[in-house]
């Protein structure tokens, strides 16, 4: 299998389990990614990132195969325009 034939054999579910992976060192379900299997799941991530990932978020890889870094002030942007907040806490208020 050639590296287009493996891109596009990657459905968005199978990019979100390898993602998962990729960040947390384990599958969803809990077994944990040897070394070499986390390596594998990383550059299968990168790759379908470059291929699909029109609107990339900040440290991935964008349709151009360029790292995506983006500011502070756009992540606070692009955050609090798309998330209503569920609760908001005060550190440093202390309770009675």
């Amino acid at each position: 299998m050639d590296r287009d034939q493996l891109i596009n054999a990657i459905t968005p579910q199978a990019y979100e389990r390898l993602l998962y992976a990729v960040e947390t060192g384990k599958w969803p379900e809990g077994t944990p990614l040897s070394p070499e299997q986390r390596d594998s799941c990383l550059q299968a991530v990168m790759l379908y990132q470059a291929k699909h990932n029109v609107e990339p978020d900040h440290m991935s890889i964008n349709t151009e195969g360029e790292l995506v870094f983006k500011s502070k002030a756009e992540l606070k942007k692009r955050f609090q325009s798309n998330q209503e907040d569920i609760i908001r806490i005060n550190p440093n208020r202390t309770m009675s």
